[in-house]
């Protein structure tokens, strides 16, 4: 409630009963004296601190300045942890426990006495994870990023994250780096606290949450370890009590003009095709409409401006110093691609924060008449091989597959293709589409992000560097190459994708945004009958939870039973 009304944290703290005393008397064995139970806004702080989630490894420190901000504007800050979903080491992959981390958050949130958060993000998922149990509960909420790392440096030249791995990867395959120069590069890539520093899903979901308006203007881009990210910490937890005085909650942030600003944001950044998922099950928590097709339509005509790996050539650093997300959209505001008027977190409209932005380095952030991409954005494709839809990075494709046909090399599942790709007489060649199966929501589970799939060793030592691949898997926001992803409905529902065989035609048409399946109805419908789904990865716990409720990529992959906002109203009292 706003600045005269009764506050969540009142209904625990604000009682002269037994269950008055009980919540103050606990929470006093702490230290925390009289007067921080007087009414003040109680700000809680959702932790994604994890030593076994690297990139938001460092926000045990980062905190503690988001606490001082609290203190400073009369508030009172209290910090709980939340399931930490890293990139980097949770199996089989973070996707599969995006919704877990947000039914955690939001349970967090509704069960405890507080009237607004900070979400600590960072990495990959914790961001669309922290923004859906957030809106879920529709209390005051502001975003914190931990900051893309500093850039890698391997033998006197920038590397960066994820995007120069598989490029290391596949020159070990084909003969052009040595295993001792390959292991070398770990420790030149990763070498500071931070999320991948290219325009991986975590710069992009954290620059996206900035452009829709729930972080403090230049939030996403600063390094993680610059004294700045700690300055920006401090004013993000005293805007945090403001928040709360304002009652300026999430539902008034996260309007269809934010998302649309997002959306095209995400275009002139190069973003991820994460983005695609995340945005979609964002907008589902907090009841706008939003739809595969939006993507697509409002992506058009929006060019590539960051020159940032894995599209172009820079690192996350240089996009901070070259005066970040700002400068990109006031760029967008001034061609007509920007709702100048959406509200954001600081009270201020979206425009008002940016009109004045510079950019310093027009190598980085593009002029609009020299940009990446004339045409960036994610394209939608549609045809009888993903009726409900897939999608593309034209940004990261290689132009001259952007139309091609080519039979198919087809792989039933991610074993199959490893047990396979290798194979010096795999009927397979340059022309040939790969095509994998069974690597989405239900069928891996948790749509890994494995659709970029490495090309044949036996073609990479012929200098080829990229083909066609086709698959309903997801992949890292950080790789590269003619990627066709998210196909739905996936394999393991029964979708087309799992009918082709290997030796059909597969025909990607980006320009007519078609994936078409060269195979007569008559035919599909043999192997049709054929067809058997495979049983559930699990038959207990939290993966038969996910298998029996999640929904298809082009609906965000959600719950089924999540959707829509259920607002925070303090629970029943247990005592």
């Amino acid at each position: 409630m706003g600045e005269g009304g009764t506050r969540r944290s009142r209904a625990w703290f604000g009682r002269l009963d037994k269950n008055g005393f009980i919540h103050r008397s606990w929470m006093k064995n702490q230290g925390f004296p009289d007067h921080l139970f007087d009414g003040r806004p109680v700000i809680g702080i959702a932790n994604t601190y994890s030593e076994l989630t690297p990139c938001n490894a460092h926000f045990r420190e980062l905190v503690e300045w988001v606490k001082r901000g609290v203190y400073e504007a009369g508030g009172f800050p209290v910090e709980f942890p939340v399931f930490s979903n890293g990139e980097s080491n949770l199996r089989p992959t973070s996707m599969l426990y995006r919704n877990l981390a947000a039914m955690t958050v939001e349970e967090a949130i509704r069960g405890n006495p507080v009237d607004g958060v900070v979400l600590c993000t960072g990495c990959d998922k914790t961001t669309p994870a922290l923004l859906m149990g957030a809106a879920s509960c529709d209390v005051p909420a502001i975003v914190l990023s931990g900051g893309p790392m500093l850039s890698g440096n391997y033998h006197g030249r920038p590397i960066g994250s994820g995007t120069d791995l598989f490029k290391f990867a596949e020159a070990v395959k084909a003969g052009t780096m040595t295993l001792s120069e390959f292991l070398e590069a770990e420790s030149c890539m990763s070498r500071s606290a931070g999320h991948c520093m290219t325009m991986g899903t975590a710069s992009t979901m954290n620059a996206l949450a900035e452009a829709m308006g729930l972080s403090l203007p230049h939030s996403a881009m600063i390094p993680a370890v610059d004294s700045r990210r700690r300055a920006n910490a401090y004013l993000t937890g005293m805007r945090a009590v403001a928040i709360v005085k304002e009652d300026l909650r999430v539902s008034k942030i996260l309007t269809r003009a934010a998302f649309e600003n997002a959306i095209r944001a995400c275009a002139a950044l190069g973003g991820s095709t994460n983005a695609v998922i995340h945005l979609l099950a964002i907008a589902g928590r907090v009841g706008v409409s939003l739809t595969l097709d939006d993507w697509d339509r409002l992506g058009r005509g929006v060019p590539t401006l960051v020159d940032l790996m894995p599209s172009g050539r820079f690192l996350a650093e240089d996009f901070f110093y070259a005066g970040g997300l700002p400068a990109v959209l006031r760029r967008l505001g001034e061609h007509g691609f920007l709702h100048k008027d959406a509200l954001t977190i600081n009270g201020r409209t979206i425009w008002e924060n940016v009109a004045d932005a510079p950019c310093w380095n027009e190598e980085v952030v593009r002029p609009w008449d020299r940009p990446l991409l004339a045409e960036g954005g994610i394209v939608v494709l549609r045809g009888n091989l993903a009726p409900h839809g897939a999608v593309l990075k034209p940004s990261a494709a290689s132009p001259r597959l952007l139309r091609h046909t080519g039979r198919a090399v087809v792989f039933e599942n991610i074993e199959h293709y490893r047990a396979r790709i290798e194979d010096p007489a795999l009927d397979v060649d340059e022309s040939s589409v790969l095509v994998l199966k069974n690597c989405g929501p239900k069928g891996y589970p948790g749509m890994a992000e494995v659709g970029n799939m490495g090309l044949p060793p036996k073609l990479l030592r012929r200098g080829i560097t990229d083909m066609v691949r086709v698959s309903d898997a997801r992949m890292s926001g950080t790789a590269y190459g003619t990627v066709v992803l998210h196909v739905a409905p996936e394999a393991a529902v029964g979708g087309p994708l799992a009918l082709v065989r290997d030796g059909d035609l597969v025909e990607l048409d980006v320009p007519a945004r078609k994936l078409q399946l060269h195979v007569d109805e008559e035919e599909l419908a043999r192997r049709r009958t054929a067809w058997t789904p495979p049983p559930p990865a699990m038959d207990s716990g939290y993966w038969r939870l996910f298998h029996d409720h999640v929904l298809q990529a082009n609906e965000g992959c959600d719950f089924d039973f999540l959707r829509g906002c259920r607002g925070a109203a303090p629970p029943r009292d247990s005592h």
